[in-house]
């Protein structure tokens, strides 16, 4: 049940995270998102006639086209969903809850050993996914279940690794596209100067294909660098928790197979009345009898 309610709530918070992505890109880039409002100097400058100044922002969008700027975007919805979900999952209270191992703990040494595997089997966490595969075989000595549960450590650990490592795929992915972006945009440039012929092309045609170049090269740089750095800090974290998950799964199963060897406390007798020894010479009425 843990497991299931785990991976609802990751997927419930991949789709939020992506439409509050979503909902921020076009409230900025959408219409009038990006155009700050200058009445002051509108006058002025429809008297004068002067070119607006252009908006940083927009000119990104533009210069990035329709093919690069929605493939980068959905990179970067993909860059934040995996931040914010591997900061969900690895933190150490979720991977290691204190009130499970107290409750654990309690319930191991009151040798409810039945109620204390489904505690663990109906817990999600890291911790109790390595204690369940241990006491599976606790049952063939404390050495199986140690082997048993540093597997299970080893399987779970992987399984995150899986999320962590598609950051450095971004990572190394961001750089690239801006590269091809790069070439693309040069491509453009050129072309616009070998169609000139004799003639001598418009800078503004040029600087369209430049300007490409170098908007989608600053778009996959700006994503490479969260990647790389999130993607150390997430190593760092996993590598620590579980070494910590193992060794606290070790010192549990340990007590576990202790208290399990040792007897159980002898229930408590029954009090009942001592008899006393009569002596035959003493009659029932207390007084002895004269000798003969």
């Amino acid at each position: 049940m843990g497991v299931v309610a785990g991976s609802r709530r990751t997927w419930w918070s991949t789709l939020v995270v992506a439409g509050l992505v979503l909902v921020f890109v076009f409230a900025v880039v959408g219409p009038g998102g990006v155009r700050p409002a200058r009445a002051a100097e509108g006058d002025a400058a429809a008297d004068t006639g002067a070119a607006e100044e252009p908006n940083l922002l927009e000119h990104i969008v533009t210069s990035a086209g329709w093919v690069f700027g929605p493939l980068l975007l959905l990179v970067s919805i993909a860059l934040v969903t995996l931040i914010v979900l591997l900061a969900m999952d690895l933190r150490l209270t979720v991977a290691i809850p204190p009130e499970f191992v107290e409750e654990f703990t309690d319930t191991v040494n009151k040798r409810q050993f039945k109620q204390a595997y489904e505690l663990a089997r109906n817990d999600g966490s890291f911790l109790a996914r390595v204690l369940t595969a241990g006491m599976g075989r606790l049952q063939y000595g404390l050495e199986d279940a140690r082997e048993a549960a540093v597997n299970m450590t080893d399987s779970v650990r992987a399984s995150k690794e899986n999320l962590i490592s598609y950051l450095a795929t971004i990572g190394t992915l961001g750089p690239m596209l801006g590269l091809v972006g790069t070439v693309f945009g040069m491509i453009q440039s050129f072309m616009v100067m070998a169609t000139a012929g004799s003639k001598t092309p418009a800078a503004s045609d040029l600087a369209k294909g430049i300007s490409h170049a170098l908007v989608v090269t600053l778009l996959g740089i700006a994503l490479s660098v969260p990647a790389i750095f999130f993607h150390a800090l997430f190593r760092n974290r996993l590598i620590r928790i579980s070494l910590d998950a193992n060794n606290l799964a070790d010192d549990l199963l340990t007590q576990m197979y202790h208290n399990s060897k040792k007897p159980a406390a002898p229930e408590p007798a029954p009090k009942t009345a001592t008899a006393v020894p009569v002596d035959p010479r003493t009659p029932a009425s207390g007084v002895a009898k004269p000798a003969q």
